[in-house]
């Protein structure tokens, strides 16, 4: 349908068809990242994670086909339009304000460790 940014609004359809999609990658991967590659709030979130030593799925919705789809998609799903978008366990926690205070609040690990994306991490 044309380059990069040629299309930022998504048919009805398109967000039909993108829902469920999106819901299984939620529900298929213990953490995941709907990102957009210049964004440098996904990127901080990405360190962050990576830092910790997280397993997680990124979705970089600038380079999917299907990327405005999805992200309207997530709007309808979960009443945020912005990246990062991000779900662990399979629960919407938000974007980089609210993983960042989960994270200050000391409450990020745990929740990285219940979603089983964290392997090294011993349970007590």
């Amino acid at each position: 349908m044309g380059g990069l940014f040629s299309s930022l609004k998504a048919s009805p359809e398109e967000v039909k068809m993108a829902l469920p999609k999106t819901q299984e990658i939620v529900s298929n991967n213990p953490v995941v990242v709907f990102s957009k590659t210049y964004c440098p709030f996904c990127t901080r979130v990405k360190q962050l994670l990576s830092k910790l030593g997280a397993e997680y799925k990124v979705v970089e919705l600038d380079v999917e086909s299907d990327g405005s789809a999805v992200q309207a998609a997530l709007l309808e799903w979960t009443g945020q339009r912005t990246v990062p978008n991000v779900f662990i366990g399979g629960n919407h926690v938000g974007g980089c304000d609210a993983v960042t205070a989960t994270h200050n609040q000391g409450k990020l690990v745990p929740l990285l460790t219940n979603a089983g994306a964290l392997p090294n991490a011993t349970s007590s």
